[in-house]
């Protein structure tokens, strides 16, 4: 492990700047949600006067649809005002549709991946994007993820899960077949935690979307996935939850536990730093921790723009991780 105090990486004194963690909504899937607004059970809530109208889909997953979400050229021109020169677009969590009938989720995935395939291909030199998938057809996702990366988007956007069952479920495996043997890129976002004890006080964002992280890559990396599946690369949201933080605990479980071991060729802190991470953690002193653990390199600007808790603009983290990661080298 690299001692505690390690640099805040990113100095940014080349003339690139990433953000591989941004969200967008294209006009085509705008449309699409209109027009199944009763499909989705999605309604158009107009909160606060000074403030653009609220999209809710399906009863609970509702964010502002601020200009930057939905205007092409309002959020180019935003990454290009921050500095930023590439940008790796993802959907928005809120409309993974998952809950529905996977004929819905892979009706609205498949919007989302064309639009976004065809606005990467009007600024190539600016913006990647990744795919959205029906995790609730695990054969269909792995499809539209093959699908997705042969007309050039860089792998997908997936949530930690679907219901009870985890990223490591054996029915996605599927889904990860494809990305490792593509060298896909999978972000891993959560939604908003469930959990009935937290649904109060913004704690479903708060603590529960990083714990939502910190459950999956935990999970992977016990179930022995890094070195099931080498060759796909692992982004994790949000400075990968409080992982970093227990890693201490994960290894001295590794130690005294066969169970732990049973699965694993190296010790868990090996495997962090084979993950990559943003640098969405508003605090210098929890990045600082985080570059220490998994290696600067891994460590990537990201800023969750447009949400409201975006690090913005995405000024911390490895360019040269972040070229590496995307394949920019």
């Amino acid at each position: 492990m690299k001692k505690p105090g390690a640099r805040i990486p990113g100095s940014w004194e080349g003339s690139e700047m990433y953000d591989v963690h941004t969200h967008f909504v294209p006009a085509p899937v705008m449309e699409w949600v209109r027009a199944e607004a009763a499909t989705i059970r999605a309604v158009f809530e107009r909160r606060d006067p000074t403030k653009a109208e609220f999209l809710v889909v399906n009863g609970k997953w509702g964010f502002e649809l601020k200009p930057t979400f939905i205007d092409a050229e309002g959020y180019l021109q935003a990454q290009a005002a921050a500095g930023v020169t590439y940008a790796l677009v993802s959907p928005i969590p809120q409309l993974f549709a998952y809950e529905f009938e996977p004929a819905v989720t892979e009706a609205l995935a498949s919007v989302y991946n064309q639009a976004l395939v065809e606005w990467v291909a009007q600024h190539p030199d600016r913006l990647g994007a990744l795919a959205t998938v029906p995790l609730n057809a695990p054969e269909r996702a792995a499809t539209l993820l093959e699908a997705a990366l042969d007309r050039g988007l860089l792998g997908a956007i997936v949530a930690p899960g679907i219901g009870s069952r985890t990223l490591t479920d054996a029915s996605f495996l599927p889904l990860w077949e494809v990305a490792d043997q593509r060298r896909a890129i999978l972000f891993i976002h959560p939604l908003l935690n469930e959990d009935p004890r937290v649904q109060r006080r913004m704690m479903p964002n708060l603590i529960g979307v990083p714990w939502e992280t910190t459950l999956a890559a935990t999970d992977l990396i016990l179930a022995g996935y890094l070195d099931r599946f080498p060759r796909v690369r692992i982004l994790l949201a949000h400075g990968g939850g409080f992982l970093p933080y227990q890693v201490g605990r994960l290894t001295q479980g590794y130690e005294k536990w066969s169970p732990v071991r049973a699965v694993l060729q190296a010790p868990p802190e090996a495997y962090l730093q084979r993950l990559w991470y943003d640098g969405i953690l508003w605090d210098q002193r929890s990045l600082a921790l985080l570059a220490a653990v998994v290696g600067e390199d891994r460590v990537l600007p990201g800023s969750d723009f447009p949400f409201d808790l975006s690090v913005w603009p995405p000024r911390v983290g490895s360019d040269a991780g972040a070229r590496q990661f995307l394949g920019r080298s």
